[in-house]
């Protein structure tokens, strides 16, 4: 009982250190100007890099909200610590939940050829998805509330 503690332990700093990590690196670029992303997105339209221009232009576009790229970092930075902090783990891992399942699903669809990032980033979601369900007996009354 004593070593899945511990495995629990290491799979929340291991996804809150990651989500931390997301986060800062949100913030560490400056955001590119459209012309910029335009120029950039021109090199790549060869029908054989159409999936360069896909996250090119998917990235981008989230980048050029002016809003949606900053607030993910946010979200990331405070999820992440949440789920590090032992008295607000399980928030943590239900905020993170859609972040990490669209993680996943951006490098399934955009990113297939790269292998070792799709198995890291579905490791990620799956650790997630044990952080929640280790806490099932918090929400599962959640699921089906008895009719008066």
């Amino acid at each position: 009982m004593k070593a899945i503690s511990i495995l629990f332990i290491v799979f929340r700093l291991v996804l809150g250190g990651f989500m931390i990590y997301g986060g800062i690196q949100k913030f560490q670029k400056p955001i590119p100007s459209p012309v910029e992303v335009v120029e950039k997105a021109e090199k790549f339209t060869s029908p054989e890099k159409e999936s360069t221009l896909q996250k090119i232009l998917y990235i981008s576009g989230a980048k050029q909200t002016g809003y949606f790229w900053q607030v993910l970092g946010i979200c990331e930075l405070l999820f992440g610590l949440l789920l590090i902090l032992q008295g607000s783990s399980f928030v943590g891992a239900v905020f993170l939940l859609p972040i990490t399942l669209h993680i996943f699903l951006f490098h399934l669809f955009l990113e297939r050829d790269e292998l070792g990032e799709l198995l890291q980033t579905g490791g990620l979601f799956l650790i997630n998805i044990l952080l929640v369900l280790k806490e099932k007996r918090k929400w599962q009354h959640l699921l089906w509330i008895k009719p008066i």
